[in-house]
């Protein structure tokens, strides 16, 4: 049995997210499609504009046939935390074959060489890289100057080292290596508008042009034509019975966190240097929201992205000592489903054979089958996604709904 891996936040789920789910089948031949997708919060350091179940129920429609959460101490984090907590969950199920993802390069060959230099980190490579962080280089470019002053045949493939789904895939696959993983790695190369491109003028457009257009107040009609039918309708669905969420409505939530934290600082929360810190702190009296904030947090060597991650980390309670924590567990405890397909039993038989780790289907049920450390892991993501709840009822006057009442989507 093949069975592809892939890791996504389907923020909301377009054609290029079709386009890859399809592609990918049909190069490796796979009988099924795992997708390990982010719950409530996505990677860079923002809400999803729709809750988790919606949007895996977009990839069920879609093509999907099993979907997992992924933790948000994962989701909400770098590169490298992203990768290694999503790619242990996938290969801990014990049946995945293949990791599929798009790159802008296309080529996995090439991935697999920067991979395992970064991965190796040889000492010249790390001292000309520490030297030019002293001198106030970000680390993207600083890890790109190091790697063309040591390695000059890549300058050939420069692209690779500037571009948002290139850097997760090398990130994949260094996860891939790290766990001596017998997943293979398969790309595809994206096509249609770039990851930060805003333009709707293509088949492809990118997801953030789909959210730029949400937030500046078009109709899910504007964008019917960038979207599978079956995820267009759940994202209309979706509007008619609330509201599309956004940094800003954790504003208020936000403020109160650092208020209560501002004697103390923040260092102890995940991403959080003593510099940024000191930097919260002299500044939080210029408080006005969450995005404001980070522009205000910003430097030429720290940039908006990382600036958000660090604030969300602080609002979601996400500590030093959590990532200390999950390494210890190997990264992954559990694997949580938020949906399967009716027809994938031969799938999900394979995992309950063949899976090191156990499939979390109702969570009231949870502490019948998982340990302390599991069960500590999972109430810290049930506490993430509550927050995120917490600001919805604003919207439409509904109830709070509790993680423990939502069931799983099946199709």
């Amino acid at each position: 049995m093949k069975v592809n891996g892939i890791i996504a936040e389907y923020n909301p789920f377009h054609n290029g997210h079709k386009y890859q789910m399809d592609t990918s089948r049909r190069i490796t031949g796979a009988d099924y499609t795992v997708v390990i997708m982010s719950g409530d919060f996505v990677q860079r350091g923002a809400p999803a504009l729709l809750d988790k179940h919606r949007r895996a129920e977009m990839a069920l429609r879609c093509g999907a046939d099993l979907v997992l959460e992924l933790p948000a101490i994962f989701s909400a984090s770098s590169a490298e935390y992203f990768s290694m907590g999503a790619v242990s969950t996938l290969d801990k199920l014990g049946v995945v074959t293949h990791l599929c993802f798009g790159s802008e390069c296309g080529d996995v060959d090439v991935m697999a060489k920067v991979a395992e230099i970064l991965l190796e980190e040889p000492e010249d490579f790390s001292a000309t890289l520490q030297k030019y962080m002293k001198q106030g280089v970000s680390y993207p470019n600083a890890r790109n100057w190091a790697m063309f002053q040591h390695y000059p045949f890549l300058e050939a493939y420069r692209n690779v080292f500037n571009t948002p789904n290139n850097i997760l895939g090398i990130e994949y696959i260094k996860a891939l290596k790290r766990r001596d993983s017998n997943m293979l790695p398969v790309t595809v190369r994206r096509t249609g508008a770039g990851y930060h491109d805003r333009m709707m003028d293509t088949e492809y457009c990118s997801a953030l042009a789909l959210r730029q257009a949400l937030y500046s107040g078009k109709t899910p009609d504007f964008m019917k034509s960038q979207m599978p039918a079956e995820s267009w309708e759940i994202l209309q669905q979706s509007l008619e019975d609330s509201s599309i969420i956004c940094s800003n409505d954790f504003s208020d939530l936000l403020y109160y966190k650092l208020l209560l934290e501002r004697e103390n600082g923040y260092q102890e929360y995940l991403d959080v240097s003593s510099d940024l810190s000191d930097r919260i702190c002299r500044n939080l009296d210029c408080y006005h929201d969450f995005d404001n904030f980070c522009d205000l947090l910003k430097t030429k060597n720290m940039t908006y992205t990382r600036i958000s991650r660090c604030l969300l980390h602080i609002l979601l309670n996400i500590r030093q000592e959590d990532v200390a924590f999950c390494k210890k567990l190997d990264y992954a405890a559990y694997a949580r489903v938020l949906g399967m397909r009716r027809d994938a039993h031969e799938l999900l038989s394979a995992i309950k054979e063949q899976s090191s780790i156990p499939l979390v289907t109702k969570l009231a049920d949870a502490e019948k089958y998982l340990d302390a450390d599991a069960l500590h892991m999972l109430a810290q993501d049930i506490l993430v996604s509550h927050i995120y709840r917490s600001v919805t009822p604003h919207f439409k006057e509904r109830s709070r709904t509790s993680e423990y009442s939502i069931p799983i989507v099946t199709i």
